[in-house]
Formats: structure tokens, C-alpha cells, sequence
């Protein structure tokens, strides 16, 4: 079946940079509509960033300006380059796929997750 699996996570000082991979199995990331978003517990899940199948990048306002999406075809595969992390960008963060080249609201293929831990 589809699979999104998460890796690049760990633990950083506020500051600091991490790269997010989303490797996809049983689909192709190039040409679809792909996310990434992060979630802590007792909070909303929140949108961090989106591509989709013919390049279009939105970001939130939150991560606009530190944080890149970007795709690597031939290795299929998704990634968000973070860098400045600030302690409020702590959060698991997910990979989201759609089946399609334009982004709707739904995503229905999700990663387990991969955690990111910014220290003050």
C-alpha cells in the first residue's frame, strides 16, 4: 500500500537547522500535491508548508522566510529544510500526500511522524 515514511527529526538548539526526508513508496511524488505539518499535544494539528504537482509553494506564517519545501524527484522523495528553529517549532512532524496535482484541503496519506526538539 502507499507509504510515507518520515526521517531527518531530532534534537537542536534554537538556532539551529535540521532537513526533514518524506521517502514515498507506491507513489510518485513528482507531479502530486505534498505537505508537511506538525503537531504537539493539546494543540491543533498545523500546516507548515505545501507543494504541489507543478511546483506552487505556500507556507505558513509561522516557518515563512526559515523553512523550505522541496521535492527530489528522482529519488522520490519530499523534503523541508528548516533552519533558525525557534523552541516553538518543537513539534512531531508529518508528511502528507495527496492524489493529486493541485492541493485541496484533504490529505489522505500521512507518515508516522518524525520528532524535532528546539532548545533555549
Amino acid at each position: 500500500q502507499v507509504q510515507l515514511v518520515e526521517s531527518g527529526g531530532g534534537s537542536v538548539q534554537a538556532g539551529g537547522s535540521l532537513r526533514l526526508s518524506c521517502t514515498a513508496s507506491l507513489y510518485t511524488v513528482s507531479g502530486n500535491c505534498m505537505g508537511w505539518f506538525r503537531h504537539v499535544p493539546g494543540k491543533e494539528r498545523e500546516g507548515v508548508a505545501s507543494i504541489d504537482g507543478s511546483g506552487s509553494i505556500t507556507y505558513a506564517d509561522s516557518v515563512k522566510g526559515r523553512f523550505t519545501i522541496s521535492k527530489a524527484d528522482a529519488k522520490n522523495t519530499l523534503y523541508l529544510e528548516m533552519n533558525s528553529l525557534k523552541p516553538e517549532d518543537t513539534a512531531m512532524y508529518y508528511c502528507a500526500a495527496q492524489f493529486t496535482s493541485i492541493c485541496f484541503n484533504k490529505y489522505p496519506i500521512w507518515g508516522p511522524g518524525t520528532r524535532v526538539t528546539v532548545s533555549s
